[in-house]
């Protein structure tokens, strides 16, 4: 029989202060929702049900068709949210994991454990639980003089002995579907919130002598709720420290870690440097050899080995190997350096192939550019692919050297071993081995400033 995932994400989370449904808030410029469901796909779970409600859209955006979906029109709660899932997991035998959206710190790990445990258990419905300190807000876990666990009750109706429990519910379940769609109708609405909570599942099992069991997860940092920005913060701030400590141990050195940001699917090999004040995040890859930072962000881009970049922007691009890019550069939609390109102070470089050897040292924007090899690009060339309606193309072959304050008006094609003086506005096509030179010829107008200047003495 298989293992399924329901995902409750249907609230808006107020408490957010934002426009996003909660689920989709981002940790670490990732969607907290796929998180979860990325450990799911790691696990035992075979398919996956997402309850979507406010802004459900946004959520599908982000999940796409890699999950099914079940639409909570009105928020009444988890127990509500459950039962919109009854006619799509109809017939569907097996066991169901029940998580919530707000949770981007469970791994596959977790899911797989207490997924196992009550298989192995064979229980009918096993509470996923922990303890806090201060568990203000929590759910407590009510247990009989044997130890068994009896029910839930929430925070707001404990009574003042029950708040001095510190085993809370996770809001994480997992049950035989057949028992939880029976049952599930049996839930009453909360007289106080007007809610039905999937909490009183247990003591409804429990009535029916069904086995329920309680699984205590130690790591309770794993199962924490984000439910405003302070717990955005620490939810990054758990992230951060087990993502570089992971790196670490896999041979990366992170000078200053607790400065440095790595993303949950960024692939880092071993031999690489990272210095303070550096995010990358994305689908990135970094490979052997590099040095990233200091101050330096990377997004979504591939990294080749060998490569410096210091105190500059790099998103959805390539920088291949033994390439220096910074200080201050900036390389973004779809950015391609080539091997021992030298990408310097102020060079902006968009959606363009920059071939081997190049050099653009400093004061420069290359946009929807091919170039050859050995390309010169002087300070403050443009290739200005712009006319204020369309973007146009530049192409520029091989071994060209570029001049200082050079325009390249786009659409234009620059030959193999052309020379730019300095100072051109090129608008046509230069032939392969030829010098252009565009500029107006200089005119010296001898004594011209007496017109113009009062001289020092005159002055009052």
């Amino acid at each position: 029989m298989k293992n399924y995932a329901i995902v409750l994400a249907a609230g808006k989370g107020t408490r957010m202060k934002t426009d996003l449904p909660k689920c989709a808030f981002p940790i670490l410029k990732k969607p907290m929702i796929k998180y979860i469901h990325e450990n799911i796909e790691k696990s035992v779970i075979d398919e996956t049900l997402v309850v979507v409600g406010y802004q459900k859209e946004v959520l599908k955006d982000v999940l796409e068709d890699r999950v099914k979906y079940v639409v909570q029109e009105q928020q009444r709660g988890t127990g509500h949210a459950i039962m919109m899932c009854k006619e799509a997991m109809a017939n569907k035998r097996g066991t169901t994991i029940i998580m919530l959206g707000d949770m981007p710190l469970i791994d596959a790990k977790v899911i797989d454990k207490v997924v196992n445990y009550h298989s192995d258990k064979d229980n009918d419905l096993t509470v996923l639980t922990t303890k806090y300190q201060q568990p203000k807000g929590y759910g407590r876990i009510i247990r009989n003089e044997y130890g068994n666990i009896e029910a839930i009750v929430e925070h707001n109706d404990c009574t003042f002995e029950q708040k001095k429990i510190k085993e809370v519910n996770t809001g994480i379940y997992v049950v035989k579907n057949h028992l939880l769609f029976k049952e599930i109708d049996k839930i009453q609405v909360n007289p106080r919130k007007q809610e039905y909570y999937l909490t009183d599942i247990v003591s409804i099992m429990k009535q029916a002598e069904y086995r329920v069991d309680a699984f205590e997860l130690w790591d309770s940092e794993k199962v924490m709720g984000v439910n405003d920005l302070y717990s955005v913060s620490i939810a990054e701030k758990y992230l951060r420290n087990e993502i570089n400590k992971m790196h670490m141990l896999n041979g990366v050195s992170i000078v200053t870690p607790e400065t440095v940001t790595i993303g949950h699917n960024v692939t880092i090999e071993n031999n690489v440097t990272i210095y303070p004040n550096t995010y990358i995040t994305g689908d990135s890859v970094i490979k052997s050899g590099s040095k990233i930072g200091p101050n330096t962000e990377i997004h979504s881009s591939l990294i080749h080995n060998n490569v410096r970049v210091q105190h500059s922007l790099v998103f959805d691009s390539e920088i291949r190997s033994d390439a220096t890019v910074g200080p201050f550069a900036h390389l973004r939609n779809g950015a391609v350096i080539g091997e021992r390109n030298r990408i310097g102070n102020f060079v902006e470089i968009k959606k363009s192939i920059i071939g081997d050897d190049t050099k653009a040292s400093h004061l420069a924007y290359i946009g929807d550019t091919t170039t050859g090899t050995g390309v010169n690009f002087g300070c403050g060339s443009i290739t200005v692919n712009y006319d204020g309606i369309n973007k146009h193309p530049t192409t520029i072959g091989d071994d060209v050297f570029i001049g200082c304050n050079t325009n390249l008006i786009a659409p234009v094609n620059i030959g193999d071993r052309v020379f730019i003086a300095a100072g051109s506005t090129v608008t046509k096509d230069v032939p392969a081995g030829a010098l252009a030179i565009a500029r107006n010829h200089q005119i010296n107008k001898e004594d011209y400033s007496k017109n113009l200047i009062t001289p020092k003495d005159d002055r009052k």
